[in-house]
């Protein structure tokens, strides 16, 4: 079984916003795939991909809580960190722009530091997806909590539908093909 982990924040006045884009994605593969709810609780949302043999996790807590949604998993299930792509936004990467990768740091990145102390390894598979940064040094918390521009949403569309290809690419192909096929 694969895993795919969109990470997010819960509530109606984040589903927009750049920190988000981990959480739209996985939306998008569950629309597409037909995946049906497969339990869940306060913590993680799960569903269930049958043809794909994937399941698909929309963490209930906060981004820097991330963690608990695969430990939650982990109590029920074997997930092993080679099995598990987690889908992130990322501010390093200019806005459209992806990068697939079987491990690393968290880059700063708050909800795969929760991750990562969770599984105790960098181990698992990342879709990175660049935001872009904001143009003066203001304060990245709120850069990330907002909303694209009307100019960006094009983008943004076209970057979370490449991520779910890049994301089943993964799932059908493995990492190596996907990595070669998606990074630009």
């Amino acid at each position: 079984m694969k895993w795919i982990l969109g990470l997010g924040n819960p509530g109606r006045q984040y589903q927009a916003t750049r920190h988000n884009l981990g959480w739209q994605v996985v939306e998008r593969l569950r629309r597409e795939l037909g995946a049906t709810p497969s339990g869940g609780n306060l913590v993680v949302r799960r569903y269930w991909a049958r043809a794909e043999d994937l399941t698909l996790l929309l963490p209930q807590t906060y981004m820097n809580r991330s963690g608990q949604a695969v430990a939650e998993v982990r109590r029920a299930e074997t997930l092993e960190p080679a099995d598990l792509l987690v889908v992130a936004d990322d501010l390093h990467l200019p806005l459209g722009r992806a990068r697939l990768r079987g491990g690393g740091g968290s880059g700063g990145h708050k909800g795969l530091e929760s991750v990562q102390e969770e599984l105790g390894t960098d181990a698992f598979a990342r879709l990175r997806l660049g935001v872009g940064r904001p143009d003066d040094s203001g304060e990245f918390r709120d850069f990330v909590l907002d909303g694209f521009e009307e100019d960006e949403e094009p983008v943004v569309a076209e970057m979370i539908e490449r991520a779910g290809e890049a994301c089943l690419a993964w799932v059908r192909e493995g990492l190596t093909a996907a990595m070669n096929r998606f990074n630009n």
